[in-house]
């Protein structure tokens, strides 16, 4: 199993995204893709990734890999999150044939209507969902 996390910006949302997977889904080969080097260093720093990258091409690539990808919803939109997501990064999220899991957040000029702002029980939820699509991985897609 092949978990793709994407983050920009500080990389929080990532990093606590990385921390949460890697309990849920110890087994899983997990890539850390930041949109710039601080969120990358960020998402370092939770010591959950087994492989780190930087950029649009990184992005680019470990969607093509990758079984599930996880992230803001800022990812599937081009110029999302201050213009951190290139029209190519939202593309290769929203074109690859892996499960999404996307959260989202009411940030960047963007309202999306019934998510409360920061609300704890998305985080759960986006985890638990990344937990049922591993484990159905895991018995054969059953």
């Amino acid at each position: 199993m092949n978990i793709l996390v994407i983050d920009g910006q500080g990389g929080r949302l990532g990093r606590k995204l990385l921390e949460g997977i890697r309990k849920i889904c110890p087994e899983a080969t997990i890539t850390a893709v930041g949109t710039n080097s601080s969120a990358t260093e960020n998402m370092l720093r939770s010591e959950c990734a087994d492989r780190l990258a930087t950029g649009e091409n990184a992005v680019i690539v470990a969607c093509r890999t990758a079984d599930i990808i996880v992230g803001p919803f800022g990812i599937a939109t081009a110029d999302a999150m201050l213009g951190e997501i290139s029209p190519a990064m939202a593309n290769a999220v929203a074109s690859s044939l892996a499960y999404r899991v996307l959260i989202p957040m009411n940030l960047c000029n963007t309202y999306i209507a019934g998510v409360a702002h920061g609300s704890a029980a998305i985080m759960e939820d986006a985890l638990e969902h990344v937990r049922s699509l591993a484990g159905k991985a895991q018995d054969g897609g059953k």
